[in-house]
């Protein structure tokens, strides 16, 4: 998605040399507030109805995902795509009725189903 790719360039800018210096010094420890803190505002707006505030909120959300990912790239750790890669592979382990022929009959199968996998994935 080109807004997306252009988003995390954009933060990529931000953090490097001559960009903004309070982006250059975040770290995971500094940032673990603001996640919190844009999440609260996403609950809030949810529950204010409001949908211009809320897709303001989750970008906010999404910031905070992508500087963390941005850090963690600058330090060799892992990429935004290592992230987008992880969870995509997530949602399809943990939907074998999409993704597979495993047959549910309602959206409480299906949770026992996520929690079954879920189960089997920390084993390993």
């Amino acid at each position: 998605m080109k807004a997306f790719d252009e988003f995390v360039e954009t933060i990529a800018a931000l953090r490097a040399p001559g960009g903004c210096p309070w982006d250059i010094k975040q770290t995971h420890e500094s940032l673990k507030k603001h996640l919190i803190e844009e999440s609260n505002e996403v609950l809030e707006a949810i529950d204010s109805g409001d949908d211009e505030n809320l897709c303001e909120e989750l970008g906010d959300v999404l910031l905070q995902v992508v500087l963390h990912a941005q850090i963690a790239a600058e330090e060799g750790r892992f990429t935004i795509e290592d992230v987008c890669r992880t969870v995509n592979d997530k949602m399809i382990r943990r939907h074998p009725h999409v993704f597979g022929d495993v047959v549910i009959e309602s959206d409480e199968d299906q949770l026992r189903l996520w929690e079954e996998i879920k189960k089997q994935e920390k084993k390993k």
